[in-house]
């Protein structure tokens, strides 16, 4: 049976708000899904260069700064702390205010803790930069992933969407190896947070043109005691992780943190 929708003149009049708002719409019927698409893969390509292009840049980074061996696993550790414990709640977030304004606000803070990280003149300025990134990292990339299951609701071209999307996060973290070593070696580790800044801003800028914003239906509270116990949870266990990595599985600091997080 085909759907039939209000006309006017003739004319079919799709009311675009209520489709982009409305998870549920008719396949296809949202406009610019691909250009959408390719919004989202660019913020994705910008995300999974950073996690890989900043390892190449560590050492130069610990010369120019004077970072101890003890710190420089800060550079690292920082991004992936706030980044693992506030996705949650930056999922939520992105539902229920919306989720191309946080997008667009992921993108844009995204852009300002790169810049941020490419002057650091020390250590701690380049560390807070890191968990900046991490904190705007964690309301981009559950809004991505809710951007393309609304846009995207006919399963064929949902799976070839998140087909994009998986070889984006896969590729990109070869791209960003060769492209941190040719930005070191040719100008500056600096390059290697900097060059995220113009590319979450032409994201940014695209979005506002292609992205229809969303949200979810129903209850709009926040359970708050949820969400501190949630992100402190995933908080411990992110550090566990990284001190394992480091001291190794029986350290006594390593069992108590992913101890606290279970």
């Amino acid at each position: 049976m085909r759907e039939s929708y209000p006309q006017t003149n003739n004319k079919i009049n799709l009311n675009w708000s209520f489709c982009v708002t409305n998870p549920n719409y008719p396949a296809g019927q949202a406009p610019d899904r691909w250009r959408t698409l390719l919004v989202i893969a660019i913020a994705q390509l910008m995300v999974v260069l950073d996690s890989s292009i900043v390892n190449i840049a560590i050492p130069s980074a610990k010369a120019d700064l004077g970072i101890t061996d003890a710190n420089q696993q800060w550079v690292i550790t920082a991004y992936t702390l706030a980044f693992g414990s506030l996705l949650l709640l930056g999922g939520r977030i992105a539902d229920f205010v919306g989720r191309k304004k946080i997008f667009i606000i992921g993108l844009l803070g995204f852009a300002g803790a790169s810049a941020l990280g490419g002057i650091a003149h020390n250590q701690e300025l380049l560390f807070a930069s890191r968990a900046l990134q991490g904190v705007f990292g964690a309301l981009l990339a559950p809004a991505a992933l809710s951007i393309v299951s609304v846009t995207f609701t006919d399963p064929k071209e949902r799976a070839r969407a998140f087909g994009v999307y998986g070889a984006i996060s896969g590729g990109g973290a070869a791209i960003g190896l060769i492209l941190g070593g040719a930005l070191t070696e040719y100008f500056s580790w600096r390059w290697c947070l900097g060059v995220n800044t113009p590319i979450a801003i032409a994201a940014a800028l695209l979005a506002l043109k292609y992205v229809h914003e969303s949200k979810a239906g129903g209850d709009h509270s926040y359970d708050l005691p949820g969400v501190f116990t949630a992100s402190a949870g995933l908080f411990a266990l992110v550090y566990g992780f990284n001190e394992a990595a480091r001291k190794g599985w029986s350290d006594s600091m390593t069992l108590t943190f992913l101890g606290v997080a279970v």
